[in-house]
């Protein structure tokens, strides 16, 4: 991701709007010293958050699972929608993050303090458009992870390990997998493997991110009739695949040519991925012409 750089972002601490650069979080933030945090990505278009109450209903699941209680999540869609509107953001990122309060350091749940609430909006240049037509390199990477992936904490140090790596090895990804040989998702995004014309997933549960833009892949394969299976991949058969992509909030669908220097199929773009590639387009430009048919993109019910 990159972010424009004539302009600063802008932040809300606590509701207080600053420059990102003089946002200021405590010391003693359980979220700082424990990861005791959850957070959210989501994408603007035209100064519509895309698909903005999927990421929502994730954000109040994240929340409900580490028992964070509190939070005006109402409230925080209106300064959020106060910071796009005001700001003049078109193409924007919006990054939340939640933690439990601030208090002196100790392991169990602090009474009596209030959540804390920070989230900035910054003006977003898509890099990753060029390779949406190129492909990628990937690299494999054990999934060294806690055991809650379904959660979307802020600890999230297993990712930032095996994203360097595979950032070291010169690739733009890495491909997780465990210690039983099973294929997971990706350090930032999930991932996807097509086998004789069917999508490869996987399916829901601990161990893997329940993904926003997942979920659209789905949707989107039901549309246009584009069979797809929620089943683990086991990794000796990885390389068995025809096609692979990944997919999220901000790299939208980008396709898997390389693993670990190995070329995927016969090493190009396939031809079910440019179809995902081409049903996400659709989506998204009826989106962006339909503003009052929205069902699932702007906060307002």
């Amino acid at each position: 991701m990159s972010f424009h750089k004539n302009r600063e972002p802008i932040a809300s601490v606590q509701g207080q709007i600053v420059p990102l650069s003089q946002a200021m979080v405590p010391a003693l933030d359980r979220g700082y010293l424990f990861a005791d945090a959850v957070y959210e990505v989501l994408r603007t278009y035209k100064g519509r958050p895309f698909l903005a109450k999927g990421h929502f209903r994730r954000l109040e699941r994240s929340l409900a699972t580490i028992r964070i209680e509190g939070v005006d999540l109402e409230g925080l869609k209106k300064r959020i929608q106060s910071v796009i509107r005001e700001g003049g953001f078109d193409e924007a990122l919006v990054y939340i993050q939640i933690s439990r309060g601030v208090a002196p350091r100790a392991h169990g749940f602090p009474e009596g303090v209030k959540p804390f609430e920070f989230f900035y909006v910054a003006d977003y240049v898509d890099t990753a458009a060029p390779l949406r037509e190129s492909g990628v390199a990937v690299s494999l990477q054990p999934d060294i992870r806690w055991g809650r992936c379904d959660t979307k904490s802020t600890n999230l140090l297993g990712n930032v390990l095996a994203y360097q790596d595979a950032k070291d090895q010169g690739a733009y990804e890495a491909i997780l997998f465990k210690e039983d040989g099973t294929v997971t998702e990706m350090t930032r995004t999930s991932f996807f493997a097509v086998k004789d014309n069917i999508i490869w997933t996987h399916p829901a549960g601990h161990r893997i991110l329940p993904s926003i833009t997942k979920d659209l892949v789905f949707e989107l394969c039901e549309k246009i009739g584009q069979p797809i299976r929620a089943h683990a991949i086991p990794l000796k058969d990885l390389m068995e695949f025809d096609e692979m992509f990944m997919a999220g909030t901000t790299t939208e669908i980008i396709p898997i040519l390389l693993v670990d220097g190995k070329p995927v199929g016969n090493g190009t773009v396939g031809p079910v991925t440019m179809a995902l590639r081409k049903a996400f387009l659709d989506y998204l430009n009826h989106w962006l012409s339909h503003p009052d048919d929205d069902v699932d993109g702007d906060f307002s019910d």
